[in-house]
């Protein structure tokens, strides 16, 4: 059987990962870090894509690296609409998208598929996205809202949580697609899913505000209580609060997750407060993907940079390991999960997939 070499680009907020693959063996990677005045000089974030690839083929030159050979070159998605998961080529409809930001999310995940095409054309070869942020698989009853022409939509960290789903699964000698789970992303943004017959069919919008409050965010919040907040504040100051400058940060100014979890252990009330408050809600909305699930559950999942810490683990499985078995997977996979969606396709385990361009929920026939 041969061999597949996949090369993988994952560009964040302020930095640009990238690995070789051959296989699903990583044999290379690397993680640079953006200066924050640097990233400042470009007005739109597609405007950053030929510093980003300059500083890619920097790095590859520093470490000798090669890219001939490569079968495909996969980026991290973003910019697109509302989307089934899976393995999808870029076509000329993902890379408008990707450039234009079509879903009105500016992230530099946008970057992902550019960066891709770009390195797939001078190489000759495939480029794709795997289960980009824009995977929205909601079930019908997961979409209607309280107000005529409002439906639900959800933005998650989808990659890494289907990712864990997956692996989980193969550790139970089982497919995704057989197995119920409850799978939490929890990192600077908090993502908490469940997945049935290998679909996430309800999860949070966690750019739009909903679930719990995270180092960044600051979680679902009564609408009255926002409205009384915006009388005398710029809508985009409060949406920020989304995203960027709510929970931990709106409150205490910082970000850390660890510096918080050790302001609470050396007796600090107010981070005490902050970091269980945190834990408490992550705890309510694993509940209530619980009942979505009917209480039939393969497993609860834990996955991000946070699960790192000991006691935030101890806190959730004392309070969720009576629905099912809490397994941890700190740290994150998205470097291996966008290889791993190139060799499911490229082995023919699984079909490549075509985007659209169109949102996959219209509305509904009434």
């Amino acid at each position: 059987m041969s061999m597949f070499k996949i090369f993988t680009i994952n560009p964040g907020s302020t930095s640009t990962k990238i690995a070789l693959f051959e296989d699903e063996t990583k044999v290379f990677s690397k993680n640079v870090n953006h200066a924050a005045e640097k990233l400042a000089q470009y007005p739109a974030i597609s405007d950053q894509l030929e510093y980003r690839k300059e500083t890619i083929d920097t790095l590859l030159k520093e470490n000798n690296i090669s890219l001939d050979g490569v079968t495909a070159f996969v980026g991290r998605g973003g910019g697109l609409l509302a989307m089934d998961g899976g393995t999808y080529e870029v076509d000329d409809i993902v890379l408008d998208h990707a450039v234009r930001g079509a879903n009105g999310v500016q992230h530099p995940a946008m970057l992902g598929p550019q960066i891709a095409h770009e390195y797939a054309r001078l190489y000759h070869a495939k480029a794709y996205v795997v289960n980009p942020p824009d995977v929205d698989e909601l079930q019908d009853l997961a979409r209607m809202t309280g107000i005529k022409g409002v439906y639900r939509t959800v933005h998650l960290h989808a990659l890494n949580l289907k990712e864990t789903a997956i692996r989980h699964a193969e550790s139970m000698n089982k497919k995704y697609e057989d197995c119920n789970f409850i799978v939490c992303h929890i990192g600077g943004g908090i993502s908490i899913s469940a997945h049935r017959g290998g679909k996430m069919v309800d999860g949070y919008d966690i750019v739009g505000g909903e679930g719990p409050m995270a180092p960044t965010r600051c979680g679902s919040i009564a609408v009255s209580d926002i409205l009384k907040y915006c009388r005398d504040k710029d809508l985009g100051e409060v949406k920020q609060l989304c995203t960027r400058n709510g929970g931990f940060v709106s409150h205490l100014g910082i970000s850390d997750a660890l510096e918080v979890s050790s302001r609470a252990k050396g007796g600090d009330p107010y981070a005490a407060m902050l970091w269980n408050t945190m834990i408490y809600q992550i705890e309510k909305c694993i509940g209530s993907m619980a009942a979505v699930l009917h209480g039939r559950i393969d497993g609860i999942l834990l996955g991000g940079g946070m699960v790192y810490n000991e006691d935030l683990v101890s806190q959730i499985k004392d309070t969720c390991e009576w629905i099912a078995p809490v397994t941890a997977y700190p740290g994150e996979f998205e470097m291996e999960a966008m290889a791993a969606g190139a060799v499911r396709v490229l082995s023919g385990k699984e079909e490549l997939k075509k985007y659209s361009g169109e949102c996959r929920f219209k509305g509904f026939d009434f």
